[in-house]
């Protein structure tokens, strides 16, 4: 699971302005590490300021935990429980594995 970076605190502003295509980079205002990881993000106005909201994308595949309350609240109780070390290992489990 990619957890968001925090964001920065009290940065200096930037000042920035739009190319020939109206457009207007960002980068220098992300760190590197926020570089790699948004690629997308959802743009909105709050009164006279324009928001850019940082926006992780999930495959398909993988939303349905997202659908399921129950499964996710299982999710993050697991990963808590490794993060706080209650885990026991229960042994391999491979006789169980298909291939689908």
């Amino acid at each position: 699971m990619t957890t968001q970076p925090e964001p920065q605190s009290r940065q200096p502003k930037v000042m920035v302005t739009m190319d020939d295509k109206q457009r207007v980079s960002i980068t220098r205002v992300l760190t590197k590490e926020e570089r790699e990881i948004f690629g997308y993000f959802r743009i909105y106005r709050e009164g006279a300021k324009i928001i850019l909201e940082p926006v992780c994308q999930v495959p398909e595949e993988d939303h349905w935990i997202y659908k399921d309350p129950e499964a996710l609240a299982s999710l993050l109780k697991g990963i808590k429980d490794v993060e706080e070390g209650r885990l026991r290992d229960l042994g391999s489990f491979a006789e169980y594995a298909r291939e689908d």
